[in-house]
């Protein structure tokens, strides 16, 4: 899989943009505030219909604009597809194949990213709620009814948090509501956890061989996954909704005083062991970002595995946080088989055939040329 072609439209700081890529690898040079990231973001946000960086949309659109439009055509082993994401003050229109979706959770798939910026190698040491929008914005790609599952559990949740602040307040004193809402919860609590369970079991069996390769064999990764209650990869989906009635049965009261839902997916975490050591306590910074580095090139291999074509790899001004050994070991391991492209303020001193044989172009003041290469 990779994108052929890219158009802008009132985005960011372009107020037009046309672009074609190589099916290899594309670096972007420019000082910083130029516009790198911004085509960087658009790329993702075709993918995945929403932003990495921000999660108010106007931000997308140029100021002094009604919209922005992202257009693409992405090539596949079946042929050319053609997207194309709107984004307004009222909402979001995307079109596959120039058909409109009704739903955006039947857009995001088409086209998959794996995104790696300075950011992510906050997913180790970062908070639980980074990580939690890792895993769903991760399986959502491969997983359409995942993505369904999580915009309804959002939505139970909100209702489920306002009843629960008007029983806080006693304009509400009937708690029926409370049943029927939780009821609804825990069914959709129940089917995200038992699809995470399995999604980070792959994740673990990928990441472990890669980590070891980039460790030179002296470290052993695990992914564990810590849910907000006492569940196993071994409870089926009927015995989480159980244990999950359960626990909100025994802290209702402390919901209702408090007026907030106090166990669901929305408060898991992810846990990354080195050795049997938790790496975000007891890891160096080296072992952070190799872990970090693990778990994006599993992801590459998990969706391979998932949808059968490599994603497209978006490299933001991440190469420059990387010592020479890993950035050597992340080169090596897309050379010739993903799409890339990379965000830079300088290729001196990254001294790869990979890079040597890019397609470059170059940013400034949100203009963007091609210099060389495909």
């Amino acid at each position: 899989m990779h994108i052929e072609q890219l158009k802008l439209t009132h985005y960011r700081n372009y107020e037009g943009l046309t672009l074609s890529f190589d099916n290899n690898v594309n670096v972007i040079l420019g000082e910083n505030a130029q516009g790198k990231t911004n085509v960087m973001e658009s790329i993702y946000v075709l993918a995945m219909a929403k932003s990495h960086r921000t999660s108010n949309d106007k931000d997308l659109i140029q100021w002094n604009e009604e919209y922005a439009k992202i257009e693409g055509r992405v090539m596949k082993q079946h042929g050319a597809l053609p997207l194309e994401l709107v984004i307004s003050k009222k909402g979001k229109k995307a079109k596959v194949n120039h058909l409109e979706q009704s739903k955006l959770s039947r857009y995001v798939g088409h086209m998959n990213v794996v995104m790696f910026a300075p950011e992510d190698l906050h997913l180790v040491k970062g908070s639980p709620q980074v990580r939690r929008r890792f895993i769903d914005m991760e399986i959502g790609q491969v997983s359409a009814v995942y993505l369904h599952d999580s915009s309804l559990y959002q939505k139970i949740l909100l209702q489920r948090n306002h009843y629960l602040k008007q029983l806080q307040s006693r304009r509400q004193t009937d708690q029926t509501m409370l049943e029927v809402l939780t009821d609804q919860f825990v069914e959709m609590a129940a089917r995200i956890v038992v699809r995470r369970f399995q999604y980070l079991k792959l994740l673990q069996e990928w990441a472990e061989p890669i980590h070891k390769g980039i460790s030179r064999g002296l470290e052993a990764l695990e992914v564990v996954y810590k849910p907000s209650v006492q569940v196993t990869a071994a409870h089926n989906q009927q015995e989480v909704e159980n244990i999950f009635r359960e626990k909100l049965e025994s802290v209702r009261q402390r919901e209702i005083e408090r007026g907030v839902t106090l166990a669901g997916p929305h408060r898991d975490d992810l846990q990354f062991l080195v050795n049997g050591h938790d790496v975000q306590t007891f890891g160096s910074q080296g072992q952070q970002r190799t872990t970090a580095l693990s778990i994006k090139l599993a992801e590459i291999e998990l969706i391979h595995a998932e949808i059968g074509e490599y994603p497209i790899l978006l490299l933001d001004d991440v190469l420059s946080e990387l010592d020479d050994y890993r950035q050597s070991h992340l080169l090596n391991t897309i050379q010739g088989k993903v799409q890339t492209f990379v965000t830079t303020t300088s290729v001196e001193g990254i001294d790869h055939q990979t890079l040597n044989e890019a397609t470059t172009f170059i940013v400034e003041d949100g203009v963007m040329k091609k210099t060389g290469g495909g």
